[in-house]
């Protein structure tokens, strides 16, 4: 009951209470460190007024001190580390503080008060008493937290928390640890880390032992009872992430984790949020190193328009390049919900900068534009009024089997839309134009492929003829993207499936989306005229394997609870992506994921406006026959599927026609 009733009233200690309890201390500790000192209390009298005046001018020192830097603004019940450096180094201060008005006064009068030593035996008491106090909250609590999880600790039992073996001991686990052990309501209790560094192996971290590394994670389990693992790796590369989860869906143990790297960094997640294990981990790759500086340069201060704002690399564009301190962000795009949903999410964060940002900061201008890239006159007004500095064009239709069956859009949009920012672009003289491709445009066997070849060739053009950084950035899927595998089979998991795949064999590269969008905005530093860079996207993944770890991800078994279905490749679809055209050249570039072609210019025809003209002029008219024709003339290797089978050879006649008149 006694111990109760003290630990009760130590918890209820605040900073006016520790101003109390730091005056008696202060008042004390000169005494108590005179005795230590001079080893017996006789000695004592020679020094009593000397103690005296001693004890008046520490205990103003040390509280003027701790009052002026703030001390009694903390909140001790989550002291760390940090709390402890901060006190010391206040006493540190007092200490020298304390020796120089003594030595001052016996300088002045030649009378020593004190023994010399007595500031510095005062100084490490009241460290000792001080901190003692502080952290007496902090331990006090550490040990009732201990002591409900240890009485709810039991597997099985009802209420009982998770046992739990936390996945690396690094500054990512021991912050999980702290949570954990800070916050019960997680209903988690830390049992042991296993850290692939042998060094750490048979260590403690706050009590919690180091007990091996990943390969002896099912030993682990069965010895220590775990009936959960948390992944606390988050720059951990998805081949390790994937073979914990094996293990852990072999042995039937839930399997979570922290956030990925991008997340963390693109402020989405907290390093601490304990979440389940997603199909971006299972791809997760060694973090991207960033040339932070460069970036930031490249973008502070400029203004900057974004097509395609609303899409799903268009808004991480825009969300990246916001951290980066722009003049002002001009979203353009087509689909007004999702324009505004990013101008609003830009609008709270700058919300946010405004309370926090000293009132002679310029912050960023957010304007949201609603405009169809087909209609010029529509987007020349955007660049009069706003007169952008860079733009980064990531509008386009991307859906193959859409695209093919409607090529008019594909063309109108991807073509047109291109050639139309790319004059203006020209004409109010933008620095820097970057366009996201696609591996698509690669030998394509699509329409929506070949669109974005040409409109390639176009940004190409534009560069050789202004002689300005005007680049490609061509990369594969990202996840997480409207339109993309995985969004398809989570609702087709949903539903308890059967998972639509076209082949067994099909192969696509994928990429997060904030890791593409660091490369694309790392890329544009890097940049001059007329340049396509790619993405290093890793090793191909078969979409047949994608859909098993999402299967076993959502807790069901391939082919019990859920089947897997092929239903044959689409009009246009390819087995395998490819990242170069024939006859490219490629080298790295100083960021060990970016790669340029270096002959990217060379690979675009000499004449390239009038059959942009004409396939244009097409595609207004719904001419299907004649825009896959002029394609094909455009794209070496495109082989269209045409629905008259004598078109090709009418083609050519009116097309060799327009030719000689135009040469005439």
């Amino acid at each position: 009951m006694l111990k109760s009733s003290i630990e009760k009233q130590v918890l209820s200690l605040d900073n006016r209470k520790f101003l109390f309890l730091d005056t008696i201390i202060f008042l004390l500790a000169p005494l108590i460190s005179a005795i230590i000192r001079l080893d017996n209390l006789s000695s004592l009298g020679q020094y009593a007024s000397g103690l005296i005046i001693a004890t008046v001018i520490f205990l103003v020192i040390k509280l003027g001190i701790f009052i002026t830097c703030n001390l009694y603004k903390h909140y001790w019940r989550y002291a760390s580390i940090d709390e402890i450096i901060k006190i010391a180094a206040l006493i540190v201060a007092a200490i020298i503080l304390e020796i120089l008005v003594f030595g001052l006064i016996e300088l002045i009068f030649s009378v020593r008060l004190i023994p010399s030593s007595l500031p510095l035996l005062d100084g490490i008491l009241s460290f000792i008493l001080v901190g003692g106090t502080r952290f007496s909250i902090r331990a006090l609590e550490r040990n009732q937290q201990k002591t409900k999880q240890f009485l709810r600790r039991d597997h099985g039992v009802p209420g009982s928390p998770d046992r739990v073996l936390i996945a690396g001991a690094g500054n990512a686990g021991v912050a999980l640890l702290q949570e954990i052990q800070r916050n019960p309501k997680l209903g988690l209790y830390p049992v042991a880390f296993i850290d692939d560094d042998p060094r750490k192996i048979n260590l403690k971290i706050r009590g919690i032992p180091i007990v091996g590394n990943r390969f002896d994670i099912p030993e682990v389990i069965s010895s220590w009872n775990i009936n959960q693992v948390v992944i606390a790796m988050p720059t951990a590369p998805g081949q390790v992430i994937r073979e914990i989860v094996d293990i852990g869906q072999a042995i039937g143990v839930k399997t979570s984790t922290l956030p990925g790297i991008h997340e963390i960094l693109n402020d989405r997640q907290n390093i601490k949020v304990v979440r389940e294990v997603k199909i971006e981990d299972l791809l997760r790759r060694e973090s991207i190193k960033t040339d932070t500086e460069g970036v930031l340069q490249f973008v502070q201060g400029k203004k900057i328009l974004i097509t395609g704002a609303g899409g799903s690399i268009g808004s991480e564009l825009c969300r990246q390049i916001f951290r980066c301190r722009p003049a002002e962000i001009i979203l353009v795009g087509h689909g007004e919900n999702s324009v505004f949903n990013i101008e609003q999410e830009l609008k709270q964060a700058l919300q946010i900068l405004r309370q926090e940002a000293n009132s002679s900061r310029k912050l960023t201008r957010i304007a949201a534009f609603i405009a169809d890239l087909r209609f010029r006159d529509r987007l020349e007004n955007a660049f009069a009024k706003y007169q952008p500095d860079l733009v980064f064009h990531a509008a386009a239709h991307k859906h193959v089997p859409l695209m093919e069956a409607n090529p008019p859009e594909a063309i109108t949009n991807n073509v047109l839309g291109t050639k139309n920012l790319l004059d203006l672009a020209i004409q109010y003289e933008v620095q820097h134009f970057v366009m996201i491709s696609t591996d698509k445009a690669v030998n394509p066997t699509n329409v929506m492929g070949a669109s974005k070849r040409v409109a390639e060739m176009l940004v190409l053009q534009a560069a050789k003829k202004t002689g300005k950084p005007f680049v490609v950035v061509r990369f594969g899927n990202v996840l997480g993207s409207r339109g993309s595998v995985v969004p398809t089979f989570q609702r087709q998991i949903a539903k308890g499936g059967p998972l639509t795949i076209t082949h067994p064999e099909i192969c696509r590269y994928f990429m997060t989306i904030p890791e593409a969008v660091q490369l694309v905005l790392q890329a544009s530093v890097l940049s001059h005229h007329g340049q396509i860079f790619m993405l290093n996207m890793g090793q191909p993944v078969k979409i047949v394997d994608l859909a098993k770890d999402l299967i076993r991800l959502s807790g069901y078994e391939v082919g019990k609870d859920i089947e897997i279905v092929y239903t044959g490749l689409r009009p246009g679809e390819k087995l395998f992506e490819e990242l170069l055209i024939p006859g490219e050249k490629y080298t790295e570039t100083e960021h060990e994921k970016l790669l340029v072609v270096d002959n990217a210019s060379s690979m675009v025809p000499l004449t390239l406006n009038w059959p942009i003209a004409a396939l244009c002029k097409a595609a207004a008219q719904n001419d299907r026959n004649t825009i896959l024709f002029l394609l094909e003339q455009l794209v070496p290797g495109y082989q269209p599927k045409y629905i008259k089978t004598d078109f090709v050879q009418e083609a050519s006649r009116e097309v060799a026609n327009e030719a000689k008149i135009r040469r005439i």
